[in-house]
């Protein structure tokens, strides 16, 4: 959700408090556009983050409630190359994003709950929760469910930068962010709203409200 986050993608980079250096897109364009989203399902944390420690994040598609999130328009060589790093692959061939979105099924991987597997991974599925202006909205996360694993609370670095991004995205501030964040699972009862608050308002990623 972070802009700047998002930019390591295509330009290549190491996050700030990230562990690791992404070596970005083939074409290294910014977004052709960029609009704040809400989606059905939910975002939660489990498992280890290997760039920030602590849980990382995950969209279940299919859970109750909304995940506020970002789209960016993007080209289908740029997307391909942003799932391949998130695959923790390296960039250089497309995925066909057109038929997995027509039939949910592609020469990756058979259909799960109308997901595309590309690997038994945590961010090797690929999700089109719906359309944005006559375009697919697609991402990728991993093929179980919330509830199939246990939560993991998300490292101090790794909000700060959701934070940010919802403050960017959506124009919240650090306490609207940070209530919608303690809420998610993996989170709850392990961060407190004022305590991811607090987070968003001493760092330097987000911006002053």
């Amino acid at each position: 959700m972070h802009a700047a986050r998002f930019a390591c993608y295509l330009r290549g980079g190491r996050p700030a408090g990230g562990a690791r250096v992404y070596p970005g897109c083939r074409d290294a364009a910014p977004p052709g556009r960029t609009v704040p989203v809400v989606l059905p399902g939910r975002l939660y944390f489990a498992l280890e983050s290997q760039v920030w420690t602590g849980g990382l994040g995950l969209y279940d598609p299919c859970d109750g409630g909304e995940a506020v999130g970002r789209a960016y328009l993007v080209t289908v060589g740029q997307f391909s190359d942003i799932a391949a790093q998130e695959m923790r692959r390296l960039p250089g061939g497309d995925l066909d994003p057109v038929r997995a979105v027509r039939d949910g099924r592609d020469a990756f991987g058979p259909v799960r709950d109308g997901r595309d597997a590309f690997g038994p991974g945590r961010y090797e599925t690929l999700v089109c929760p719906g359309w944005l202006d006559g375009f697919p909205v697609l991402t990728v996360t991993a093929p179980w469910r919330s509830g199939d694993v246990p939560g993991n609370a998300p490292a101090a670095a790794y909000l700060r930068h959701l934070g940010a991004g919802l403050c960017e995205a959506h124009g919240w501030t650090a306490e609207r962010s940070a209530a919608y964040l303690a809420e998610c699972p993996g989170a709850r009862g392990v961060w407190s709203p004022g305590e991811i608050a607090q987070l968003l308002r001493e760092s330097r990623l987000s911006p002053e409200r």
